[in-house]
């Protein structure tokens, strides 16, 4: 990514799992993006496991990167479980993925980049008729709105054969796997962890974009957009 203009218009962010460091991720992107001289926003389509008024995902992005930067929350579930499961527990009727779709392309339109945030991994399901993320971006593709993916990856044991079976959806989707980020790179890796910094492109046929330090997300802002640049290898 010399220019992030050469970056799809809608940039999914999807993890392998829960807590691999999806937000900040998130955060990282658009400060590398900012950075190289592109405007950018953040969407989280659905935050599940916070009450009104709480601070959500786009608050600690936002935290993050500046209180300039645009974000948007779609909709958000009081219970921390996927959004179809907190919808059916709060008797709230979800919207379906193709509501997302189009709100997402009419956003995107005042941005060169928008990243949006999924909720835990690609096939976490956003609504009532089973959609989830990668419906999201074919949506978003059938309405003419260039799309891709980001996978944010554990970095250890384990991660191997849910990122394989994450790029095998998204092929079987036709959707592009731009890159793949390590959310938490120990300070003191071990075998694994090394090991996975080769095999990940290898299992999912993408490059491996970077690999953010654990507790990048402590930083404040200024530390932060500072750094964040240097935690990638986009080229």
């Amino acid at each position: 990514m010399s220019d992030p203009r050469s970056l799809p218009s809608v940039v999914l962010v999807t993890g392998t799992g829960t807590e691999v460091g999806k937000t900040v991720a998130t955060a990282a992107l658009a400060a590398l993006v900012r950075a190289r001289g592109s405007d950018v926003q953040v969407v989280k389509p659905t935050q599940t496991g916070l009450a009104p008024g709480e601070p959500g995902d786009v608050d600690e992005v936002r935290r993050l990167v500046g209180d300039d930067l645009v974000t948007h929350e779609l909709l958000r579930l009081r219970d921390p479980l996927s959004p179809e499961a907190a919808a059916r527990r709060e008797g709230v009727e979800l919207p379906p993925v193709a509501a997302h779709a189009r709100r997402i392309a009419e956003l995107a339109a005042s941005a060169h980049v928008t990243l949006v945030e999924g909720a835990g991994g690609l096939l976490v399901r956003l609504d009532a008729r089973g959609g989830t993320l990668a419906d999201l971006g074919t949506a978003l593709r059938y309405k003419g709105v260039s799309c891709g993916v980001v996978l944010v990856a554990s970095a250890g044991l384990g991660v191997l054969s849910t990122a394989a079976l994450s790029a095998e959806a998204l092929a079987a989707r036709s959707l592009p796997l731009l890159g793949v980020v390590v959310g938490s790179w120990p300070a003191d890796p071990g075998l694994a962890e090394t090991e996975n910094l080769h095999d990940l492109p290898a299992v999912t046929g993408a490059p491996l974009w970077g690999r953010l330090p654990d507790g990048a997300g402590r930083l404040g802002a200024a530390e932060f957009t500072a750094a964040a640049p240097s935690w990638f290898d986009i080229t």
